[in-house]
């Protein structure tokens, strides 16, 4: 399924993905946390603990606390376990970020 992967050198490409294995994989680490991003029913997938990890590439989200290192956006169905294609245009998300 499309998934968006905002990588830590401030560049956005889509990507395919199956399972939550899938993002953890392009995070780079294990354990993620995620959020809401906008009504599409998008989420954004990050590193828990990317303040722990020497991550680099901090960036903000429609004004979400600072986020460091990989993330993924990808759609989560109305049952919110089951993953599906992102929403979300990579136009438009470029526009949402802010890097620091």
């Amino acid at each position: 399924m499309k998934a968006l992967l905002i990588n830590s050198g401030a560049e956005i490409q889509e990507v395919d993905i199956e399972t939550v294995d899938d993002i953890r994989n392009l995070i780079g680490f294990k354990t993620i946390d995620s959020f809401d991003l906008g009504a599409a029913g998008d989420r954004l997938y990050f590193d828990e603990w990317c303040y722990l990890h020497e991550s680099t590439g901090r960036f903000q989200v429609d004004g979400s606390i600072p986020l460091s290192g990989n993330a993924v956006v990808v759609g989560v169905a109305e049952d919110g376990a089951s993953l599906r294609d992102a929403k979300a245009d990579i136009d438009d998300l470029r526009g949402r970020i802010r890097y620091q």
